[in-house]
């Protein structure tokens, strides 16, 4: 049997919203087979719902045309694969639209579309069936959230994607697959991988998650600045996934940023709460990849583990939880807290008292400082927010009403915004369905179609033991920052916050993986009181990985924190002090 070499599989948006001209510098920067782009993220199936009740015919990220246009015909000339997930809630129209704009460029392309993961119609179906569609954290039915779902996707595989290049597709729009699937189905494709090559597949996983976010893996929102040397805009990556599943992450010559262990790393600790890491073909353990330097900005991820998918997929929900609205009150110098709630009883008294509205969230956000060096540096902000399900108690009457205390209030008042309108806001609601019950369907460029099963779950192989912990140094100890020994990427995963940290040699590992127990990593985030926390151990590389349950509430659209998908909550860690071995101290 003849071993292709490796697939060169390039990331050009990590976001609906991402780079527009990263496709374009992907295709010209270097030699690349197949051309990636990640739209959708959780809260983006929500906007495209929004964006689908002004147009019917929308549905899916339109920036993709944009990136398409200039690339598509070189691509076709050099054989290049384009496979994207842009198709969002529709993908039949975005590929009509594909097919359109390249009959303006004078360009025919194969274009294929997969469908199936929609499941909205469904829902009274699934429900008569017994299938609850219960909330993946709260245990609780569908049928009791008492509001109805505005979208509802599965996450579908990779072997869609594969059928279509093996039918010829030049361009393979899909919906709602998993990140990941966009290098695993290209992957299957060019080694002609069968289903049960779980080690292949678990590889090709961990290179699509470490490729989906673009920059992020080549030096971008990445905690140890000073090993960025390259400072500017960081380059997109791309994978050269080989015929076993390892593969390179690299980026084009010439590019921003960095590729390292500890880059990789980073990435792959991002949003993947436990060590299996769950994808409908196949399950790959996180927690069995090595990494290496195998030359600048070239790190090798080997060793990865698979075993077979579970027998369900799962769905992601999004529901209208209500309206909401948020005015934020600046309050200088003296007297902070007495001005806050002053403030906020008299705003209050005006709108009939806190009852009156669904929901109210207030945060007083301190910044000032004592004799402060300029004006800036002596305020606070007072941050309100008010949710309810009738859009006139939360609109201008909410936020009109903050202006009246302009005259009549505490000295100095003034806010951040003019008088806003109501929004509407979902909430996020994560599910289980069993695979059997989803049909992927792609279209082929011939105009026919056919189904594409998923794998059939079988007996997982045996764990491998866990090897024990390293020692550390004991004695002196020095009080410091998290971050002088540990770095960290945090983000959403729907209500929960997700944060990665990881150490840069086996002691830092050990001394880590001792310190943050679910019971300190409350100590450090003050927020985390009273919540589910888990935390589990990456030893491969050196990492430790916490998930704080329900901290975003029912999800990044509805989450009344300042940070409502946690970005920012793996750099607070980082800034908490800790009693450090001093050996472990650069």
């Amino acid at each position: 049997m003849t071993v292709r070499r490796p697939v060169r599989i390039a990331n050009c948006s990590g976001f609906y919203g991402d780079r527009l001209a990263a496709a374009r510098e992907m295709v010209e920067g270097g030699p690349i087979d197949v051309l990636t782009g990640d739209y959708l993220a959780e809260l983006t199936m929500l906007i495209l719902w929004k964006a689908r009740q002004k147009n019917p015919t929308a549905g899916y990220a339109r920036t993709f045309l944009t990136q398409l246009e200039e690339v598509l015909g070189t691509c076709l000339d050099r054989g290049i694969k384009i496979v994207v997930n842009a198709g969002g809630l529709n993908p039949t129209g975005l590929a009509a639209e594909v097919t359109a704009l390249a009959g303006r460029l004078g360009l025919a392309p194969r274009v294929a579309a997969i469908t199936g993961d929609d499941l909205l119609d469904r829902i009274p179906e699934l429900q008569a069936a017994g299938i609850d569609l219960a909330h993946l954290d709260t245990g609780r039915p569908l049928a009791e959230a008492g509001v109805p779902a505005v979208s509802a996707n599965a996450y579908l595989g990779g072997w869609g994607i594969a059928a279509a290049l093996e039918a010829g597709a030049d361009v393979v729009v899909c919906p709602r697959v998993t990140d990941a699937s966009l290098v695993v189905g290209p992957a299957a494709w060019w080694h002609g991988w069968e289903r049960t090559d779980w080690d292949a597949l678990a590889g090709a996983v961990a290179a699509g998650h470490v490729i989906e976010c673009g920059p992020q893996a080549c030096g971008g929102n990445y905690a140890f600045l000073d090993e960025i040397v390259d400072r500017r805009y960081p380059g997109f990556p791309l994978a050269e996934v080989a015929a076993d599943g390892s593969s390179v992450i690299t980026k084009h010559p010439g590019t921003g940023g960095v590729v390292s262990v500890g880059t990789v790393t980073s990435q792959l600790l991002y949003e993947i709460a436990e060590p299996a890491y769950l994808n409908p073909d196949v399950v790959a353990s996180f927690d069995t990849v090595e990494l290496t330097q195998e030359a600048p900005d070239r790190v090798r991820i080997s060793g990865t583990r698979g075993t077979p998918p579970p027998s369900t997929l799962k769905v992601a929900l999004n529901q209208l939880g209500g309206y909401r609205n948020t005015m934020t009150l600046v309050l200088t110098g003296l007297d902070i807290e007495a001005k806050a709630a002053w403030a906020e009883e008299l705003l209050f008294g005006l709108l009939g008292g806190r009852g009156s509205f669904a929901e109210t969230d207030v945060r007083l956000l301190r910044f000032d400082t004592p004799d402060a060096p300029s004006n800036e540096q002596a305020t606070a902000h007072l941050r309100i927010t008010v949710k309810d399900g009738d859009p006139a108690l939360v609109g201008r009457r909410f936020s009109d009403a903050t202006m009246a205390l302009a005259l009549g209030g505490y000295a100095g008042f003034h806010t951040t915004t003019p008088p806003t309108s109501e929004s509407a806001y979902g909430v996020y609601w994560p599910a289980l369905v069993p695979a059997e019950v989803v049909e992927q369907v792609v279209h082929l460029p011939d105009g026919t179609s056919r189904a594409v099963p998923h794998t059939t779950a079988a007996a997982p192989r045996p764990e491998s033991p866990s090897p024990g912990l390293p020692t550390y140094p004991a004695g002196e100890r020095r009080r410091l920052p998290l971050g002088a020994v540990a770095g960290a990427r945090s983000g959403d995963k729907g209500g929960n916050a997700n944060i990665g940290l990881w150490a840069r040699s086996d002691e830092g590992y050990a001394w880590l993986a001792a310190e943050l127990t679910p019971d300190r990593v409350r100590e450090l985030l003050p927020e985390a009181a009273g919540l589910d926390v888990r935390v589990h151990l990456l030893p491969n590389l050196r990492a430790v990985n916490v998930v704080v349950v329900g901290l975003l509430g029912e999800g990044v659209a509805s989450s009344t924190r300042p940070d409502p998908q946690a970005k920012g909550l793996g750099e607070y860690l980082r800034s908490r002090l800790v009693d450090v071995p001093a050996e472990l101290v650069p």
